[in-house]
């Protein structure tokens, strides 16, 4: 099997990550629950697991990463807490459904409004537009950093300069770019950074969380068990407990700490430049063959391990269908949870196939991916 769907969810990850969820498994008690020394083991580690996400993503204090079941929990609760009745939002069509759901609900249950900064036909988004964009009453923009259809990275450091200009406070999605791209929330100006740990951080599903910046606070998402204050009416004001009501996943995040580690090892710029160079190989081996259109991946001030393509007008299900079944190659087809960013591009009816190259791809996978593609063309054409 050839795994080319990354963007999904890392597969193939460093040993280290599942060597330090089984030894977690078999060895941690709940963070916080106690003073014996198992207990102590899964409160140090998820400690641990703060400093270094902390310093990989540029969060100013470690005590405010808290941690999540994945990005879409970190979102709904940034955007619950920081958007009201009455507020103004900004988004992009790149979004994720983790972002225009949550939106579009408190446009639809509470009355706030919304805004979309359209994305043009080459994945690219008009930064004048976007400025342009801004009321009075603009509380928030939440943009993703990198396009999950077609890898387009933004420019969020400008973004966040025209919402700060605004007074409006900044939501980064970073589950494209989190230990694939280099991300420091601080020099980028985020007032709040969504990660997720399945994807390019190697961790186990199930991880995830927020960072805040200096200054921000979000109102309690969920209360219950914190392990302190037991006695108190309402659950602790103070971070991390503050946003992470109950037991926390200890034995995964064992596991995304392996993962950050590898990756502070490696380097982000190194992981970056190999992911570059596969999906560069692979648009280069396929752009020319007949029938096959590839959207966008050139329109930000980056991009990430993605290339999107359809071949003449068959259908991306069938496409992916028979690269699994016949060369054993795993991409995503579909609507990838994008619906305005296929609408940008005219493809919500075909959808596209998606081939998202990771850390442990090969040139030698991706020339049989380049492959494929050339035989289904002409199966097809």
């Amino acid at each position: 099997m050839i795994y080319f769907d990354n963007a999904a969810t890392t597969m193939l990850k460093p040993p280290a990550v599942a060597e330090a969820v089984a030894a977690a498994i078999n060895e941690f008690g709940g963070a916080g629950r106690g003073v014996h020394e198992a207990s102590l083991a899964s409160g140090m580690a998820i400690f641990n697991a703060r400093v270094a996400i902390a310093r990989l993503l540029g969060a100013p204090d470690p005590k405010h990463v808290c941690f999540a079941l994945n990005v879409t929990e970190s979102l709904n609760c940034a955007i619950a807490g920081l958007l009201h009745a009455g507020d103004h939002a900004i988004t992009t069509a790149a979004s994720h459904n983790s972002v225009l759901r949550p939106l579009y609900a408190k446009v639809d249950d509470e009355g706030a409004e919304l805004s979309i900064l359209p994305v043009a036909p080459d994945g690219s988004v008009d930064y004048d537009e976007y400025a342009a964009l801004f009321k009075p009453n603009t509380k928030l923009v939440v943009a993703t950093h990198a396009s999950n259809l077609t890898g387009d990275v933004y420019d969020i450091a400008r973004m966040t300069a025209i919402a700060h200009e605004h007074g409006a406070l900044f939501v980064l999605d970073a589950a494209q770019t989190a230990g694939s791209v280099p991300t420091d929330m601080t020099a980028l100006g985020v007032d709040v950074l969504c990660f997720t740990g399945h994807k390019s951080l190697f961790g186990p599903q199930g991880t995830g969380g927020l960072c805040l910046a200096d200054g921000v606070d979000l109102p309690a998402f969920k209360e219950g068990g914190s392990g302190t204050h037991s006695y108190d009416r309402r659950h602790p004001d103070f971070y991390p407990e503050h946003l992470e009501a109950g037991t926390l996943n200890g034995h995964g995040i064992a596991g995304l700490a392996a993962g950050v580690a590898f990756i502070e090892s490696m380097g982000v710029d190194a992981i970056h430049a190999h992911t570059l160079a596969l999906s560069d190989r692979f648009e280069a081996g396929v752009k020319d063959v007949p029938g096959v259109r590839i959207y966008g991946g050139h329109g930000g001030v980056d991009r990430t391990g993605i290339v999107a393509l359809n071949i003449g007008d068959v259908d991306s299900g069938a496409v992916s269908d028979l690269l699994n079944a016949e060369y054993g190659i795993c991409t995503r087809a579909g609507a990838h949870c994008a619906p305005l960013m296929h609408q940008a591009l005219g493809t919500e009816g075909p959808g596209a196939v998606r081939f998202s190259f990771g850390y442990f791809n090969t040139e030698e996978e991706v020339d049989e991916g380049i492959r494929a593609i050339s035989e289904i063309s002409s199966e097809v054409g």
